[in-house]
């Protein structure tokens, strides 16, 4: 053999570097389910469910093409695996197979690179690293735009990267529509009525493959949490272009206009789902980007639900990517704000009497996936105000979302939603009270808390929890030019020693029910 290629659950590109002249007749392909990749978090069902069953079809695939596949899978009895880890299976199967070299593309996640790395030096096997060329932003390219910036701007990168792609701009090398960010015109509510055609969403039965492994991860996962009995996800590339199609055809028009609007008993609404078959490659990003370009050109999206679209895929998604790997490995440990409590014990089931939190939360265990609203401003804005450590909420998120590999996750939870870097992600912390979900929601309504209470019984622990994270918080948060006018109203409360007090004794009882003590 001259070269073992190793292909991730995340990597599932047949077009990806990983096969850049790969030769059927001396080179392998190399796939391994381990079973730490699925406990180092405590995963969710059906995340377990859909990497494996994914990563199934991605090597039945290349077997149809006469590439030979040494996959190493799963079954229900943990005896017959060869190996825990990666690095474990790794060794015995060079040790059988004794290629030449070992190649990768770049992984995305720095523990999985650094166990790769490790392993090829034990083994005294060359390893070759070659870049991920799915991103629209190499890694180098990305440190070349940061290099010299006292701080990184998701909004100037977002422009620095339509101009260098020629997206959404005109003849003249202006932004299509006269400015760059339609932000403002993406933030409205249903209203008392909720959403009244939204879209159904498009799903996918689970086949044989799929079913094999459900009924795997039932038996040896069954601890884990959440539940299999909505598995309806994209696991091929075909699936996943019917995913898109069907994004662009029936929700993109609307998507911009309520993209920040939660309803009860829905999950989806206006929203892609695209995040985890991307993350898996079973989508490239220039394929989303332009197939949403191309609707707006014929009439059938709006700019701003192109743009804000866009603005996820080109900006966020590539800007996130080049933080993590310009930051790792020691970004994991930050914690600015100096956060030391666990997830809430209802982040794993749901049992909570927050109707806000309840219905996030059925949908995390239902589906492994809530939109954005939901992971940062009802459950991301929870575990900040409750004081649960940055990373601890990270790994929560890891193992609860389909989507979550560490690359994005990362700098998504542990930055924008925690502040645990201090500003390296987001200007500021993304904190409010109840008031923020009654705008955007029904869920107050029909809530045994009064989002407008600061103590008392009915109080709205969001409500209470808010103004004591800001009071705890004040010196740290004092000189954050976007929290000034926050920093003001606790300055306020800080004058009626009595209330202030009255909201510290309610937000430690809040903590110590919600976390422990």
């Amino acid at each position: 053999m001259r070269n073992l290629v190793l292909v991730f659950g995340d990597q599932l590109n047949s077009r990806s570097a990983a096969f850049d002249g790969f030769d059927k007749t001396r080179d392998v392909i190399w796939m391994a389910e381990v079973s730490r990749e699925n406990t180092h978090v405590w995963c969710h069902k059906l995340r377990i469910a859909y990497f494996l069953s994914a990563m199934r079809h991605f090597r039945d695939q290349l077997s149809t093409r006469s590439i030979e596949v040494a996959y190493h899978e799963l079954t229900p009895d943990p005896a017959c695996d060869r190996g825990r880890t990666f690095s474990e299976v790794l060794t015995l199967d060079v040790s059988k197979l004794v290629p030449e070299k070992l190649i990768i593309v770049e992984p995305g996640d720095w523990r999985v690179l650094a166990e790769i790395k490790s392993t090829a030096e034990s083994l005294g096997i060359e390893l070759e690293i070659r870049p991920d060329r799915h991103f629209y932003c190499s890694t180098e390219d990305f440190q070349s735009w940061a290099s010299g910036k006292q701080n990184l701007v998701m909004e100037f990168f977002y422009r620095w990267m339509r101009k260098k792609h020629d997206v959404l701009m005109d003849s003249r090398g202006k932004p299509v529509g006269g400015t760059w960010n339609l932000d403002h015109d993406n933030r409205e509510s249903f209203g008392k009525a909720g959403p009244s055609e939204s879209p159904a969403p498009r799903t996918f039965k689970p086949d044989a493959t799929t079913r094999d492994v459900m009924a795997m991860v039932e038996q040896r996962f069954a601890d884990h949490p959440g539940s299999l009995e909505h598995f309806q996800l994209p696991v091929t590339r075909r699936q996943a272009l019917a995913m898109l199609n069907h994004f662009i055809e029936h929700t993109l028009p609307n998507f911009g206009r309520y993209e920040d609007a939660m309803w009860t008993d829905e999950a989806f609404l206006y929203h892609s789902r695209l995040s985890a078959p991307l993350n898996l490659k079973l989508l490239n990003p220039r394929e989303c980007v332009e197939a949403a370009v191309i609707a707006h050109l014929n009439g059938s999206a709006p700019l701003n639900s192109v743009e804000g679209f866009v603005r996820q895929v080109l900006g966020w998604r590539e800007f996130i990517r080049g933080i993590y790997w310009r930051e790792m490995p020691d970004y994991a440990e930050l914690n600015s704000l100096e956060q030391d409590r666990d997830v809430p014990s209802f982040f794993w089931d749901g049992d909570t009497d927050m109707e806000c939190a309840r219905q996030s939360m059925q949908h995390v265990i239902n589906h492994g996936y809530s939109h954005h609203i939901h992971r940062l401003m009802v459950l991301g804005n929870l575990s900040q105000l409750l004081g649960v450590h940055p990373l601890k909420f990270h790994e929560w998120h890891m193992a609860m979302y389909v989507d979550a590999v560490d690359w994005v996750s990362l700098p998504n939870t542990l930055g924008m939603s925690q502040f645990g870097d201090g500003g390296i992600v987001g200007t500021k912390p993304y904190c409010s009270t109840g008031n923020y979900i009654n705008k955007m929601s029904p869920y107050c309504r029909n809530c045994r808390y009064d989002y407008r209470k600061r103590t008392g019984d009915d109080a709205c622990p969001f409500t209470t929890l808010y103004w004591d994270f800001l009071d705890r918080n004040y010196d740290r948060l004092k000189d954050v030019h976007r929290m000034s006018f926050a920093i003001r109203n606790v300055e306020k409360r800080r004058e009626d020693d009595s209330e202030m007090s009255a909201i510290r004794r309610q937000a430690l009882e809040v903590k110590n029910t919600q976390c422990g003590r």
